[in-house]
């Protein structure tokens, strides 16, 4: 019974990304644009005037911060990368490495970004997973 339910909320996430996706190019406000600018509330771990990091509301580990960009520009995806975004990759990154610090992680952590629909990224505003906490498997998935 558990296999089925694993299969099911596979492409219940497969459809989430699929769905996700056509809606990329719009320039509406994604969810995290609404948590930045405050109006929809989060667990804030992490801010500075470029990088907001906070809890994931469905976290995967003991640890599961996500951390974004404050502005998108266009930063919808790591496949969209442009020379342009090199510090705020950059930026992210080392936000990465200071919340796994105060969380207490630096000893074993995984970022994980997802890329695409064949990636099941579900918000299209470039964002990091930060996971911790417990053992990490590989192969990931």
């Amino acid at each position: 019974m558990r296999a089925i339910s694993r299969i099911s909320a596979t492409n219940d996430e497969e459809a989430s990304a699929r769905e996700a996706a056509a809606t990329t190019d719009t320039g509406a406000p994604t969810i995290f644009d609404k948590i930045i600018a405050k109006e929809i509330p989060s667990t804030i771990v992490y801010e500075d005037d470029k990088v907001l990091a906070f809890r994931d509301i469905n976290p995967e580990a003991p640890v599961h911060v996500l951390v974004i960009p404050k502005f998108r520009d266009g930063l919808t995806q790591l496949g969209k990368a442009e020379a342009r975004h090199w510090d705020i990759l950059g930026e992210l990154l080392y936000a990465a490495k200071i919340v796994a610090e105060k969380e207490g992680i630096l000893d074993g952590f995984r970022v994980v970004i997802n890329s695409g629909p064949a990636a099941c990224q579900s918000v299209y505003h470039l964002h990091l997973h930060l996971l911790g906490g417990r053992q990490m498997k590989w192969p990931p998935g």
